[in-house]
């Protein structure tokens, strides 16, 4: 009868490890993510005031060439899509609306942010919403195994019976342990990159505002917009 116990055993220690693992990477993730937007913040802060404080649109491009963060790179698309060359080329890049061209890079490139701080997000969902029915599928696991025992013995006494229930019970404990950090986590940056989200917005209107006053036109002779790059690694194309 120990060989029919044993692989229920050995399922539900199994269980309790990888609901480990699980807050393991909750927490790991935890404090990545909370690096990556503090870093952030301050980036986008610096930035801020930085580009706040040029004279004009023009001068302010040096800033976003060489200040990391979200809005510099909404900044560089913003200006590799207005941006005006001595030598335009002749090709269907061209061929568009500056204005439209400004408007659909900046909503490109925001959508590029949003993407590189949703990573990880859906890693903490799915460790929130399975963690209580993987810890749930343990105990079943667990108390199958135990009534097998009790059978096995031929005693069905409180103290006998108590004790490996017990033990099976302890799997969805963990289950619910791992999950509420998860769900709690998951809760807390999600609102955050709500709200960075709606910082980059509102910069893309302002610039887009900028821009507007400038006829969607920008000279930068003395400082050429480079490409830059997201945090996710997309590229932001340079337009000259």
């Amino acid at each position: 009868m120990n060989l029919i116990a044993s692989p229920f055993e050995s399922i539900e220690h199994a269980v309790i490890w990888l609901l480990i693992l699980f807050s393991v990477a909750t927490w790991g993730l935890a404090l990545l993510k909370g690096l990556q937007f503090v870093r952030l913040k301050a980036q986008d802060r610096k930035f801020h005031r930085q580009f706040w404080a040029a004279s004009s649109l023009e001068s302010a491009a040096e800033f976003a060439n060489n200040q990391p963060g979200a809005a510099a790179r909404v900044a560089l698309a913003g200006y590799a899509a207005i941006q005006v060359g001595d030598n335009p080329a002749n090709d269907l890049s061209q061929s568009i609306n500056h204005q439209d061209r400004l408007e659909r890079a900046l909503r490109q490139q925001i959508v590029r942010e949003r993407r590189s701080l949703e990573t990880g997000l859906a890693i903490l969902a799915s460790i929130g919403s399975t963690s209580p029915f993987i810890g749930l599928f343990g105990t079943v696991w667990g108390i199958m195994s135990a009534l097998k025992g009790i059978s096995a013995a031929g005693s069905a006494s409180l103290e006998t019976v108590a004790g490996p229930i017990g033990a099976a019970l302890v799997a969805t404990g963990v289950g619910i342990a791992v999950a509420v950090p998860a769900v709690l986590v998951y809760n807390y940056f999600l609102r955050r990159l709500k709200l960075t989200a709606a910082d980059l917005d509102d910069f893309a209107h302002d610039f887009y505002s900028l821009a507007q006053k400038h006829a969607f036109r920008v000279q930068l002779q003395a400082v050429p917009v480079k490409t830059g790059t997201t945090g996710a690694g997309h590229k932001v194309k340079e337009a000259s």
